[in-house]
C-alpha cells in the first residue's frame, strides 16, 4: 500500500472522528461553548503557557529568517504579548456574543397546526488552510467553537512550531470539557491537505486564505465548496472635495498600521482637483517611511518620487510601499478600481455626501468606505469577535467571515398528519402567517 493511500485512509478516519466530536460541539448549550471560549481565553493568558508560546515563536521566526523568509511574511509570522492579548479579548468577545446555533430566523404558520421554522445551524466540518500567521489558529478555533463546527487546521510552514504549542493547549481546554482532541486538528504536510480536499461528502467547507493563485490551486483540485481569502489590492481614492488632514491621517493609518495586511492601502487615486489633498498625503507618506511609486501626472507634481510601473497598479506590496495614480474624476476613479481592486475593501476621501454615496452603492467590493481606513476591514473591529478570513466572493459569505458565515440552517415543520393532496385548486389554503 502507499504512502499516499495511507495518508488519505488515516484523514478519513480523522476526518470523521472530527466531524462527530463536532456533532457534540453543535449539540452542547450555549453557555457550553461559551465556557470553551472562556477557557481557551484563560489557558492563553496562563504565563507559563505564554513562555511556551513565545519561545516556539522565537524559534520559529529566527529559523524563517536564516531561511531567507520575506520581511513581510516574517512580520506576520511574529507573535508577542500584545498580539496574545488580542486574541484573549476576542475570545472573551466571542463568548459574551449571543449564540446563533439552533436560532429560528422564520417561524411560518402554513395552516392550523402546521408551523414551518428556518433554524440556524453549523456547516459541520471545515478545513482552513492559512497563511505564516499563527495568531489564525486561535481566532479560527474560537469561531469553530462558537458556532459549533469542527475545523481541520493547515498553517505556513514557517509557523510549525507556535502552531503545535498553540494547538495543544486548545486540546487540553477540549480534553478538560470532555470533547474529543480531534474537534479541531493540525494538518503536518501537503499530502494531509491533498487528502482533505478529496474528502467531499465528509467536509462541508473549505476556507483558502493567501494569493489569488493560492485560492484558485485549491479551488481546482476539490470538488468541497471553497472560500477564499485573496489578495487585498485597497485603493483610497482622493476625490475633489477631499479634506487634505483628513486625507493624509486616513492614508497613512491605511497603508503603515500593518503594512503586510490584506486590509492595507496598496493604491492611492487622486482626483485632477484633488492636489492639495495629494500634497498633504505625500508629505505624510513620505514622513512615515513609505515609498511612493507615482504615475507621470503625479510625478509632474512631486518629481523626487520614484516611476510607478504599470505592474504597481493591481499590486498587493505587504510592504511600506504605495502607487499612485493621477485619476480624472470619480467616473474614472471607479472604472480604475473596477479594473485594478481585488473586491476587497475600497474608500473615498470626499466632503461631497453625494459623490460618497454613488461611491458607496457603485464599488463592487466586500466593503466600500467613506473617510474611514481600509484597515477597519477586520472580524474584531466589526464586533465579530474574529474572523476565519476575508472573503472576496458572494457565496457563501462576503467580507470578514465571523460566526454567521459558518452557519447554514435546516427548514423545521411540525404538523397533524396534513396531506399536500388536501391543498391546491378546489381544496384547502395555506394561511403562510409568519408567527
Amino acid at each position: 500500500m502507499t504512502t499516499t493511500t495511507v495518508t488519505t485512509e488515516a484523514i478519513r478516519e480523522t476526518a470523521l472522528a472530527a466531524r462527530a466530536a463536532g456533532g457534540k460541539l453543535a449539540r452542547l448549550p450555549a453557555e457550553g461553548r461559551a465556557a470553551l471560549l472562556r477557557d481557551l481565553a484563560k489557558a492563553l493568558g496562563d504565563e507559563k503557557n505564554r513562555a511556551a508560546i513565545l519561545a516556539a515563536n522565537t524559534e520559529d521566526v529566527a529559523r524563517a529568517k536564516a531561511e531567507g523568509l520575506a520581511p513581510t511574511l516574517a512580520k506576520r509570522l511574529g507573535l508577542d504579548a500584545k498580539k496574545l492579548d488580542g486574541l484573549v479579548d476576542g475570545l472573551e468577545q466571542l463568548a459574551a456574543m449571543p449564540d446563533l446555533v439552533g436560532r429560528a430566523t422564520l417561524r411560518r404558520e402554513l395552516d392550523d397546526g402546521l408551523v414551518l421554522e428556518r433554524v440556524s445551524c453549523p456547516l459541520g466540518l471545515l478545513g482552513v488552510v492559512f497563511e505564516s500567521r499563527p495568531d489564525a489558529l486561535v481566532q479560527i478555533v474560537g469561531l469553530a467553537w462558537k458556532s459549533g463546527n469542527a475545523v481541520l487546521l493547515k498553517g505556513g510552514r514557517e509557523a510549525t512550531t507556535t502552531n503545535q504549542a498553540l494547538i495543544e493547549i486548545v486540546h487540553g481546554v477540549l480534553g478538560r470539557h470532555g470533547i474529543d482532541p480531534r474537534a479541531a486538528v493540525l494538518l503536518a504536510g501537503r499530502e494531509e491537505v491533498a487528502a482533505v480536499l478529496g474528502l467531499d461528502g465528509t467536509v462541508d467547507l473549505i476556507v483558502a486564505r493567501g494569493s489569488s493563485e493560492f485560492v484558485r490551486y485549491i479551488q481546482s483540485r476539490s470538488r468541497i465548496p471553497v472560500m477564499g481569502h485573496a489578495a487585498g489590492v485597497c485603493h483610497v481614492y482622493l476625490h475633489a472635495a477631499a479634506d487634505p488632514a483628513m486625507a493624509a491621517k486616513v492614508v497613512v493609518d491605511a497603508k503603515m498600521t500593518y503594512p503586510a495586511a490584506c486590509n492595507a492601502a496598496e493604491t492611492l487615486l487622486w482626483d485632477t482637483s484633488a492636489g492639495e489633498a495629494l500634497d498633504a498625503c505625500v508629505a505624510a507618506l513620505s514622513e512615515a517611511g513609505v515609498e511612493i511609486r507615482a504615475d507621470e501626472a503625479t510625478r509632474a507634481r512631486h518629481p523626487k518620487l520614484a516611476a510607478a510601473q504599470a505592474s504597481d497598479f493591481g499590486f498587493e506590496f505587504g510592504a511600506p510601499i504605495i502607487a499612485v495614480k493621477q485619476v480624472r474624476d470619480l467616473d474614472a476613479a471607479l472604472a480604475f478600481i473596477d479594473a485594478h481592486g481585488s473586491r476587497h475593501t475600497e474608500a473615498i476621501i470626499t466632503k461631497d455626501r453625494v459623490a460618497a454615496a454613488r461611491f458607496l452603492a457603485e464599488v463592487d467590493a466586500a466593503g466600500v468606505y467613506h473617510n474611514a481606513s481600509t484597515r477597519f476591514a477586520d472580524g474584531y473591529r466589526y464586533g465579530l469577535g474574529a474572523e476565519v478570513g476575508i472573503s472576496t466572493d458572494k457565496l457563501h459569505a462576503r467580507g470578514p467571515v465571523g460566526v454567521e458565515g459558518l452557519l447554514t440552517y435546516r427548514w423545521l415543520l411540525r404538523g397533524d398528519g396534513q396531506l399536500t393532496a388536501s391543498y391546491g385548486p378546489g381544496g384547502k389554503k395555506f394561511k403562510h402567517r409568519d408567527l
